[in-house]
């Protein structure tokens, strides 16, 4: 497959570039950088630093990737970008290569990041998650499968984002949110069931009334979160989704925001 690169584009000729991609006007490719076939960089998109894309990704303007990290911690070494196949970056987006020498900052496949979104260093992303416009993460955050994060939501170092769970706009998230459910406000606090996640994905009825129940007792019983759980897991019915939630919850290191 053709490769098409514009003439102002600069392009290291160490990178490696898949068959079928496009690469538009004033784009500039550093010389670790590995791209996939077919993706399509639109135009002044900057591409830096041991960066490994999947295919068929589209870039769009000023969109920065792999440059390296902000944190202040960084003292050199390889520090890696990893990328999966089937993502769309937005105009502005930036997203960073890991801290640590040898470390990866990971994204999956089939994700969808808005403009001004930002990707901080040595954070996981899964699959099929939606960040809309400027939702940022800070360092060492991971996001679960098809997690949505809302407008100018602010993620926390070292939180976690479950599973369909939805950030609210502008919200504040200090701990973790738990999988399946909403999360709004300052700081943010697990609101309810994500009801429309749940159910545009497949999730069985009888797992969605065990995950309404299992809401009840972590963040309305007053209980804590330890008896919550034991309390969720001897009295509903058992599924995939809820084990997840309870697992999820018990791994918490920063805390339910609840």
């Amino acid at each position: 497959m053709t490769v098409k690169i514009h003439p102002t584009a600069i392009v290291d000729s160490h990178a490696e570039i898949g068959g079928g991609c496009e690469i538009g006007p004033y784009c500039v490719l550093g010389a670790n950088v590995k791209l996939g076939e077919g993706c399509r960089l639109h135009s002044h998109v900057v591409m830096d630093g041991l960066t490994t894309i999947g295919a068929r990704c589209e870039f769009f303007p000023f969109a920065s990737i792999g440059l390296k990290t902000q944190d202040l911690k960084y003292s050199g070494g390889k520090c890696y970008l990893e990328i999966g196949s089937d993502n769309v970056f937005r105009e502005h987006v930036t997203v960073h290569t890991a801290t640590g020498d040898g470390l990866s900052t990971r994204i999956g496949s089939h994700n969808n990041f808005l403009s001004y979104s930002h990707v901080a260093h040595d954070c996981i992303v899964g699959n099929h998650v939606i960040f809309s416009n400027n939702g940022t993460l800070a360092g060492h955050v991971v996001v679960e499968d098809f997690a949505i994060v809302g407008g100018l939501a602010a993620i926390h170092q070292f939180c976690r984002i479950g599973t369909m769970s939805i950030i609210g706009g502008c919200a504040k998230v200090v701990q973790d949110v738990p999988p399946y459910m909403m999360a709004d406000g300052n700081p943010a606090e697990t609101r309810g069931v994500n009801k429309v996640g749940m159910e545009r994905n497949g999730v069985p009825e009888e797992a969605q009334r065990s995950l309404r129940e299992a809401f009840k007792i972590l963040c309305r019983a007053g209980l804590t979160v330890s008896n919550a759980l034991d309390k969720v897991q001897s009295e509903l019915p058992p599924s995939h989704e809820l084990e997840h939630f309870i697992d999820f919850c018990r791994k918490s290191e920063r805390g339910i925001a609840r």
